[in-house]
């Protein structure tokens, strides 16, 4: 059955909200995506797993994507969609069912847009890299998501964020040697060996390098650890897990050695580094006709991505693309994740304005 979309914005975006789809359990939300767009005649619509995809035919000499996610991340006592003190309320407000609203009712409504567009609706952008729908798209059907440009609808507090940091998840192995307690001086605290990867995390300055004209701000941080054997054995082995969030003037092979350097300069040189989880990062791609006319009628200056987002996926692909979307980013996530009704209607205007205008 498909959405209902005689209302406006905020009600569909409260009918998104109202749908469980926790990242790998997409289907019902995707099959209401589907059923809603394939009710319209001017787009041609395919599926791939929990994606939908449906594109327009007008013979535009360029064609633009409109992405955005179908997931979020599990509930905290918010799954459902209200609207209160001028907010609407739920999980995936912000992250991204009110901007998925923008975009559903843009291609729904949209009939000869000014470009051949491309909209992909798709799964598991919340979790890692490998089940991402974008990426099975790009896998299986590439052909579908060919275009000039890509504005992925992630949260921007209704401004530009252009290109995005990469990231990378290094576990980094410590090794000891393993004791009796009572004769701790028999062996070597793995565990206690952290301390010097640690205090060299604490004291740790960011780089901000400068990308095509937008600051950019590193960041290198541990986010798990973990060690010990039994509660009277001094442990021979502890795994610091890194996150390296590094600017899209570095590839994923130049993080990883800026990873390991660090990792050897602060006395680990003998520790084990894994890479378990890397993805590179995206140029703000600003010198492109089609984003700069975007940038131009958005009336907002562009910033640098904080984060990743799936931008880097069209990078990758030799495709510019940029973030573009109603809510604050801070506020993804949170219980009491909201967005601002009027910011959700504002974006929808701009959108819809560009994509109805013949560019010059």
């Amino acid at each position: 059955m498909g959405l209902d979309t005689s209302g406006d914005v905020i009600d569909l975006a409260r009918q998104l909200i109202d749908i469980p789809s926790v990242s790998g359990d997409e289907q019902v939300i995707a099959d209401a995506v589907e059923a809603t767009l394939r009710m319209a005649p001017h787009l041609a619509v395919d599926r791939i797993g929990n994606t939908v995809i449906a594109r327009t035919h007008r013979s535009r000499p360029r064609r633009v994507v409109i992405g955005g996610h179908l997931d979020t991340v599990p509930a905290h006592g918010n799954a459902q969609g209200r609207v209160d003190g001028g907010f609407l309320h739920g999980l995936g407000s912000v992250d991204m069912k009110a901007n998925v609203a923008i975009a559903l009712r843009a291609a729904i409504d949209i009939t000869e847009p000014g470009y051949d567009v491309t909209y992909v609706f798709y799964e598991c952008e919340e979790v890692e890299a490998e089940r991402n729908g974008l990426l099975r798209v790009v896998r299986e059907r590439p052909e579908l998501l060919a275009c000039d440009v890509a504005i992925l609808m992630e949260p921007s507090n209704g401004g530009i964020e252009a290109g995005c940091q990469g990231t990378m998840r290094v576990e980094v192995t410590i090794a000891g040697q393993r004791a009796h307690s009572a004769r701790s001086w028999m062996g070597s605290n793995a565990i206690h060996g952290t301390h010097r990867l640690l205090g060299a995390l604490d004291s740790f300055e960011p780089e901000q390098p400068i990308v095509d004209g937008l600051t950019y701000r590193e960041g290198l941080n541990a986010v798990g650890i973990r060690g010990g054997v039994a509660g009277n054995v001094i442990p021979d082995s502890c795994v610091v897990t890194l996150n390296y969030r590094f600017a899209p003037h570095r590839s994923e092979g130049e993080a990883q050695d800026v990873v390991r350097s660090f990792v050897a300069e602060a006395g680990l040189a003998d520790a084990v580094l894994e890479v378990v989880d890397s993805a590179p990062g995206a140029r703000p791609g600003l010198d492109d006709p089609v984003i700069a006319s975007f940038v131009a009628a958005m009336g907002v200056p562009p910033h640098a991505k904080y984060g990743w987002t799936d931008v880097a996926r069209f990078a990758a692909l030799g495709i510019p693309a940029l973030n573009f979307g109603a809510g604050d980013p801070a506020r993804a996530h949170r219980a009491d994740e909201c967005v601002p009704v009027s910011q959700v209607r504002e974006v929808e205007e701009r959108l819809r304005t560009w994509l109805a205008t013949t560019p010059a």
